[in-house]
């Protein structure tokens, strides 16, 4: 384990050359320009896809939010609390969160911290496109959404924020 890691990772997947796969980078740096809020204590990360080594990135943290776009979350986003299953993923260049999570169960012999999904709703895939103007306005929302996140850390605050998506969602 590395000597010092922040306690919470905020942890991004897309493609930016590929339109609304971008919306977990883009989340990411809206959050950084985002706010009078400092930044301590959070680690951004970003990368094409999650994938099986990225277990180990999860040591050391009382949080982890998993950000990425979808086809198929509802507007403007869905928000998960995330359980460790080895799904059919595992077998694939890319893993889900939820099999980071069981491998690093599996790897380190303890439970992952508290972790979640926050998928955002994307609609153009396009390699060479831009963010489309109905996903801009999901991102958004995100960035608010996600800047509360982070000014209360407590992962019941966390937990309670589910049930706040889900009003969001139903609107």
């Amino acid at each position: 384990m590395r000597d010092s890691v922040a306690p919470v990772l905020l942890f991004a997947c897309g493609n930016p050359s590929r339109g609304d796969d971008a919306l977990g980078p883009a989340l990411i740096q809206g959050i950084r320009e985002s706010g009078d809020r400092g930044l301590d204590g959070i680690e951004f990360q970003t990368d094409y896809q999650f994938q099986i080594e990225h277990a180990l990135d999860l040591q050391g943290r009382e949080q982890v939010l998993f950000v990425d776009a979808s086809v198929s979350a509802s507007e403007p986003f869905e928000y998960t609390r995330l359980v460790a299953i080895q799904d059919c993923s595992y077998t694939t260049h890319s893993v889900s969160p939820a099999t980071v999570l069981h491998i690093y169960k599996e790897v380190t012999r303890d439970h992952p911290p508290p972790a979640y999904l926050l998928s955002i709703r994307g609609y153009e895939f396009g390699l060479g496109q831009p963010i489309s103007a109905r996903a801009r306005d999901n991102l958004a929302a995100s960035i608010l959404f996600v800047d509360k996140l982070l000014a209360n850390r407590e992962d019941c605050y966390w937990l309670d924020a589910t049930l706040s998506a889900q009003v969001i969602n139903s609107r």
